[in-house]
């Protein structure tokens, strides 16, 4: 056993994570195809029993929600698959001509959208239909062998929804506190690294063109904590476990998506804020007051690290001390914001031209406060609502 296999096996003895998630969903495949097996070969006497575990297999899901969901559109696309071959197979017969209509009319019905990922098998049950219509010898033993391939899924499907849900059914409710553990991270990294630049006064081409390549990747992880979370409100659907004490407090998640939207424009936001520093990094027409500007300026940003950092060690355990904590550096960085703006009008810059940075990274700072502001209140507000309805 390589050394990687040693350390994937003990990540997922060790802790709650992706590889201990694996392992539970091939231990639950393999555990449905083997019941659906023992009923489809000893019990039933299947002519073709290995189409109830694979049935099994391909609805066992992430979450209870998508099992149920991707069950009912195999189910859906294999009856389809399985009556239109009936139809067309003691209309015209088992030739030729018959496969090629089946073909025509299976690959059409499988491009419905409310068929999802399973429209192909449509076109795959109906080709394995044909195969086992003209193989029989009469039509009784057709109407047999077809109604056998829809009642083997049925059994597949309904093993393997039974298996998710009885057997440690997957409750994600910490994976979207992950989503935006990463996305705030990635952005408190990324102003962590400008606001010591702005108050050094170390602010090049080179550095701020890096600053808006890594802005650039924000977006990117703004879509996986959208997954995150809506992964964690399927894994609450049609879930016994969501019934548990522990898990009660997020069955929603709504507080999560509303978080992470709010987190995707603030990344927006940065990301502008990012464009605007690497296109005036070398306009220094205004010496020592542009400098000065900057340094206050990365004051800010200082502020609005405080709150990323806080926002990438979300624990659902801590929300309520978490939530006030920052409302405040909220407080604070609005402080920071406004004692900017007072400065700059102090000092009379030209925040009216825009040939120079300082109006235009004005707005940029009350666009991101703004976002930042609204992130934190959303959060505040989800947490009072969990304690009006009795949540922990």
């Amino acid at each position: 056993m390589g050394a990687r296999t040693r350390q994937w096996l003990s990540r997922a003895a060790a802790s709650d994570g992706h590889e201990r998630h694996t392992v539970a969903l091939i231990a639950k495949c393999a555990l449905a195809a083997t019941i659906s097996w023992v009923i489809a070969h000893d019990h039933i006497g299947a002519r073709s029993p290995a189409f109830a575990p694979f049935s099994a297999v391909v609805i066992m899901q992430v979450t209870v929600y998508q099992s149920v969901v991707q069950a009912l559109r195999y189910v859906g696309a294999v009856s389809t698959g399985v009556a239109l071959q009936g139809a067309l197979g003691f209309l015209a017969g088992p030739e030729l001509l018959t496969f090629v209509l089946v073909s025509l009319v299976a690959l059409a019905i499988g491009r419905w959208r409310h068929l999802g990922s399973q429209g192909s098998q449509v076109t795959t049950a109906a080709f394995f239909a044909f195969s086992t219509y003209v193989s029989a010898s009469g039509n009784t033993e057709r109407v047999s062998q077809l109604g056998q391939i829809v009642l083997l899924v049925l059994i597949g499907c309904a093993v393997g929804v039974l298996v998710n849900v009885t057997v440690l059914p997957p409750m994600r409710y910490r994976s979207a506190e992950h989503g935006i553990h990463t996305l705030a991270h990635s952005l408190c990294n990324l102003v962590g690294d400008i606001y010591p630049a702005l108050r050094e006064r170390k602010m090049d081409g080179e550095r701020t063109r890096h600053w808006r390549r890594r802005a650039e990747d924000l977006p990117g992880l703004v879509r996986q904590a959208q997954s995150s979370v809506q992964e964690a409100q399927e894994s609450a659907h049609y879930n016994p476990r969501r019934l548990l004490r522990r898990h009660g407090s997020h069955t929603s998640f709504s507080g999560y998506k509303e978080v992470v939207d709010a987190l995707g424009r603030v990344t927006h936001q940065v990301g502008s804020l990012v464009r605007s520093l690497d296109q005036w990094h070398d306009g220094r027409a205004d010496g020592e007051t542009y400098d000065d500007f900057l340094q206050h300026y990365g004051d800010f940003l200082s502020s609005l690290a405080h709150i990323t950092d806080l926002f990438s060690r979300i624990d659902e355990d801590h929300l309520l001390e978490q939530a006030r904590e920052l409302c405040s550096a909220a407080a604070e960085s609005q402080e920071q914001r406004s004692r900017l703006v007072d400065e700059a009008e102090a000092c009379e810059l030209p925040v009216s031209d825009l040939t120079q940075p300082y109006g235009i990274l004005l707005v940029e700072a009350t666009r991101v406060m703004d976002e930042f502001q609204y992130t934190c209140d959303v959060l505040q507000q989800s947490v009072d609502a969990g304690k009006t309805s009795g949540c922990p």
